[in-house]
């Protein structure tokens, strides 16, 4: 890359009729047609779904480039995918050469499940000094021609690891690939490739394969500017849709000031100090060392009131960042909740809300878009749940009907966490757990109606951080109470095995879950500068 490669990105977008129709309105369309990628072999049992995986391989490569590896992906969604090809700009060393040979990792010949003829998978063998970058598939035992893939200069790589499950059968397992080290100063690239292999992890063949690195100096020259990063967020900001339940909404960050939020310092617990509309008086940078943290109004009227936020007033603050080495940019949505609501637990057939279990003032939660730097496209969308989360590639997600390229996100009642589906997730295993319910309602928030650019490293002096945003502390107090007398109301009303089982639930939740605690700001999260948990 830089002054060695340069890279273009090969869409793969077209609707299989084999596909079968997925249980959303709208799903994204480019506004024109994109070039076909033959399929080269495909089954049609096991993978997700049972459904198998297709194989592919680029048909239009623009002049001078070179392919890369071959790309797959299950069946159980519609074709949508990318592959990078690359080509030598260099004066000097080379940083693409052709293989020295192939090795045979696996074949389909003696599969016994449905497939379109039989499928060969080649790991291409670098010279020294190179990798190899994809594996190769082919219809036929004949070994693919040497120029088929081209290796790329070691110096010009990184190391990858297992992403997406794909495909699998007998012992035999298929995974996309993405760079080990991921983050906002990270320099791997995804080249959109996948690993095959014996076992779950297939490290025999991914520890021979590389993601590529950025190495230009002026790695996020490819980076939207402020306008354009104005401009993705009107084009795929999501719409946020609340259960027809929920009593506690967003807020912006200053209507949650200017309506009577304090702040509080250890020791002068008696003194709290208003906080000022754009949070002027706010600590600045330090660390979550207890020293300070903020609270609802002390006029329990005036409490209840803020608890419920104001639809009407909020706004989405957006943080841009460069990922998987400058190819792409990430949209950190957040939403800010002046009160977390409690949580309700599933036992058996019964629904059974645990009182303050799962309280707490103040709340932040997250969606990310991820667009390609190649395209300006929408590739994925992140739900923040919890402490975790999921991607889900763009093809997949709900839109806004009547064509638009607006996603549709669901936040779960009291809890906020987000999901790309209404319904039921439980948290827990078994029949046991902690509920995260969802529904369309009347109640949504169009978050590309008010945002604000509020981060983005890369863009210097085109943005001021608000002083709330570098407020490292707790954005509410800790309250540890007695959670015990609750949950034995609970296990009175449970049959012998039901309430075994509870105890056990109850055992293994998290510390956190025994007290309000007032979660850290946008700044502190691990994603941050990190890629998102999953």
């Amino acid at each position: 890359m830089g002054n060695y490669l340069t890279l273009s990105s090969c869409p793969i977008r077209d609707l299989s009729k084999r596909r079968k129709a997925l249980p959303i309105e709208t799903i994204f369309k480019l506004p024109s047609s994109t070039p076909s990628w033959p399929q080269v072999w495909s089954t049609h049992e096991g993978g997700p779904d049972n459904l198998g995986a297709t194989f592919f391989e680029p048909s239009l490569i623009p002049d001078g480039f070179h392919m890369l590896g071959s790309y797959s992906q299950p069946n159980n969604k519609p074709l949508f995918g990318w592959t990078l090809a690359a080509k030598d700009i260099s004066n000097g060393s080379s940083p693409l050469t052709e293989p020295i040979d192939y090795t045979l990792v696996w074949s389909s010949d003696s599969l016994k499940i449905k497939q379109d003829g039989t499928g060969y998978l080649w790991l291409p063998t670098p010279p020294d000094g190179y990798k190899a970058a994809g594996l190769v598939v082919t219809a036929s035992k004949d070994k693919p021609p040497i120029d088929k893939v081209w290796c790329v200069r070691s110096d010009l790589t990184e190391a990858c690891e297992n992403e997406a499950w794909l495909w699998g059968s007998n012992g035999f397992d298929v995974h996309t690939l993405r760079p080990t080290s991921r983050g906002t100063q990270a320099l791997g690239v995804r080249v959109g490739t996948f690993v095959a292999g014996p076992g779950s992890n297939g490290t025999l063949v991914s520890s021979s394969l590389a993601c590529l690195k950025n190495v230009n100096t002026n790695k996020n020259s490819s980076m939207p500017n402020s306008t354009q990063v104005d401009a993705l967020c009107g084009a795929y900001s999501p719409l946020l849709y609340f259960h027809p339940n929920e009593k506690y909404l967003p807020s912006s960050v200053n209507w949650y000031f200017a309506n009577g939020a304090l702040l509080y310092k250890k020791g002068e617990e008696s003194k709290p100090v208003g906080i000022e509309p754009n949070g002027a008086n706010l600590p600045q940078g330090g660390s979550n060392d207890g020293l300070f943290w903020m609270d609802l109004p002390v006029d329990q009227n005036a409490k209840e009131r803020v608890k419920k936020g104001d639809l009407s007033s909020a706004q989405v603050y957006l943080h841009a960042k460069p990922m998987l080495g400058s190819t792409f940019t990430d949209l950190a949505i957040w939403v800010f909740y002046p009160f977390n609501g409690p949580a309700t637990a599933k036992v058996g057939p019964l629904k059974i809300p645990l009182g303050k279990i799962g309280e707490h003032i103040g709340d932040w939660e997250h969606l990310t878009l991820r667009v390609s730097n190649f395209s300006g496209e929408l590739w994925m969308l992140y739900f923040s749940e919890h402490s975790k989360g999921e991607w889900v590639e763009a093809s997949e997600l709900e839109f806004v009907g009547g064509g638009g390229n607006k996603p549709v996100a669901y936040a779960s009642l009291n809890g906020h966490a987000l999901y790309p589906k209404p319904g039921t997730v439980l948290q827990g295993g078994g029949n046991i757990g902690i509920r995260n319910d969802t529904a369309k309602s009347k109640i949504v928030m169009d978050t590309g109606k008010g945002f604000s650019l509020v981060a983005g490293d890369y863009l210097g002096s085109a943005i001021t951080e608000p002083p709330w945003l570098n407020f490292l502390r707790k954005w509410g107090p800790k309250i540890d109470y007695d959670t015990s007398e609750e949950f034995r109301k609970i296990e009175k009303i449970l049959p012998g095995k039901l309430k075994s089982a509870f105890e056990k639930f109850v055992n293994g939740l998290p510390n956190e879950v025994f007290g309000e605690d007032g979660p850290t700001g946008p700044k502190v999260k691990a994603n941050w500068s990190e890629d998102e948990a999953i």
